[in-house]
């Protein structure tokens, strides 16, 4: 009976023993299971980082971007270069620490990195700029720049409302100088007994006659003006751009949102009177606005606008200015021909003040481009030139300043807010890569393949049959 019962027991603790034993390897295989897959998970997390973690550091010294070039400066520009840095970091994670190595032993994982793809992918570039702008608004996020962006903001409404950056001056100017010219002079018989016509002697003739000469030319006297120019076919607004497939490319600008990256760019980029020794092109901030693929060009362009709206709000004072008009009005009636023939009066009048127009507008320009303020409206106070000095304007340049008003700088602000943005962020593009491929080891550097965020996926294979596979998105602001 002892030894019946013996067997029991032997039998019983056999079975549970099995029992125990398939628990115990089923809790330690589990237990292995979720070992390798958070092993996984800290490997991939280690991996993104460490691929981010490459950002271009003269994107992000000169420019205050984290985006990762693709390329690592070798001149070859592909996604895949980024997909095996993330597979060696991937594979390094899971190698034997140096103990391992030197015994011969390994963990209960056995894990391995089996493969690693990047399936998504957002750059720079990607939707006219829009991943580019979202970086720009994460950089400037702690900036003060409220006061200033109210400013700006109030000036080009004060400038449309008045119409400056609409009233053609020089369209007037001419069309009442075709209305002269239709007029038929009066004749006079001269000493010889024949009919001639009698002179106009306009005096407002020799200013307007300069209306044909660029306003850079008469504004600029012996300013030095940089000569630098680029191959604008080499940039990025100039050529089929990389793109991604997506991920993390759209942005909402707002209109305050568009005045802070307005701040950014006149806070990285340089300017007439305010150029970077780093920079290809010395006023980055007029290419941003006209595109010219010289620093002359877009200077030019920037001394138009100016004339534009100068000889606008210059018109506007004259219209309220009842002494100066009468003044017009009396060297007008003065004339022999005006005399003999009254209908030439209105006409002759209106043209000595288009002309007195013009050569205040040009004076303008002048002492903005020295470095002078002149007021968005002028006041009798802050008039520059009178009647006789108008007549010889050009030896009558070089006054420094109104007293008051508007720099140059903030007619550019003006005019940089009045820029479409998407054309703002092409050209910065361009600006981005001339300037960083200035620096060492970045000659074919481009914007378009800067990798800002990323979808990974991981495939994590072991020595016991089963493989693990993870996917994240990683970027920098994730």
């Amino acid at each position: 009976m002892l030894l019946r019962t013996k067997g029991y027991l032997t039998v019983f603790l056999s079975l549970t023993i099995t029992m125990i034993m398939s628990l115990i390897l089923a809790l330690y295989s589990g237990a292995r299971i979720g070992a390798v897959k958070m092993k996984t998970e800290c490997v991939a997390d280690i991996a993104m980082n460490s691929v981010l973690a490459e950002y271009s550091r003269e994107l992000y010294r000169q420019y205050g971007l984290l985006m990762v070039d693709t390329s690592y400066g070798t001149g070859s520009h592909s996604i895949t270069n980024t997909e095996e840095h993330l597979r060696k970091y991937a594979q390094k994670n899971f190698e034997p620490s140096t103990v391992g190595r030197l015994t011969g032993t390994s963990t209960m994982m056995r894990a391995f990195c089996k493969d690693a793809r990047i399936t998504g992918s957002s750059f720079a570039t990607d939707n006219d700029g829009a991943v580019l702008n979202r970086q720009i608004l994460a950089y400037m996020s702690a900036e003060p720049a409220e006061g200033m962006l109210t400013d700006v903001d109030d000036n080009i409404g004060k400038l449309k409302d008045a119409g400056l950056d609409t009233t053609d001056v020089d369209e007037m100017a001419r069309e009442n100088q075709e209305e002269i010219d239709s007029l038929e002079l009066p004749t006079k018989i001269n000493e010889d007994g024949e009919e001639e016509e009698v002179s106009l002697g306009n005096p407002a003739d020799a200013v307007n006659s300069q209306r044909g000469i660029g306003v850079l030319s008469l504004a600029a006297g012996g300013i030095d003006i940089s000569r630098a120019a680029a191959d604008l076919s080499n940039y990025a607004s100039n050529r089929t751009v990389n793109k991604g497939t997506g991920l993390r490319d759209y942005e909402e600008i707002s209109a305050s949102e568009k005045l802070l990256i307005d701040e950014y760019l006149c806070e990285k980029c340089g300017r007439y009177s305010g150029e970077l020794e780093k920079s290809l092109l010395k006023y980055q901030l007029e290419y941003l606005i006209f595109g010219q693929n010289s620093d002359y060009r877009n200077l030019e362009k920037m001394a138009q606008t100016l004339f534009f709206w100068r000889q606008a709000s210059n018109w506007v004072y004259m219209l309220g200015c009842s002494s100066k008009q009468s003044k017009a009005d009396a060297v007008a009636s003065a004339l022999t021909a005006v005399l003999m023939a009254p209908e030439f009066k209105d006409p002759v009048k209106w043209s000595i003040i288009f002309a007195w127009v013009f050569a205040e507008s040009v004076s303008d320009v002048n002492i903005l481009l020295e470095g002078g303020r002149v007021p968005l409206f002028k006041s009798d106070s802050t008039w520059q030139l009178g009647l006789g000095e108008m007549l010889l304007f050009r030896e009558n340049l070089g006054r420094k300043d109104c007293g008051e008003g508007l720099y140059y700088k903030d007619y550019l602000r003006m005019k940089l807010g009045m820029t479409d943005l998407k054309d703002k962020t092409k050209r910065l593009m361009d600006i981005i890569e001339m300037d960083v491929r200035r620096t060492a080891g970045n000659g074919e550097f481009m914007i378009d393949h800067c990798l800002d965020t990323f979808c990974g996926e991981l495939t994590v294979g072991t020595g016991f049959g089963y493989e693990v596979k993870i996917e994240r998105v990683y970027g920098y602001e994730e």
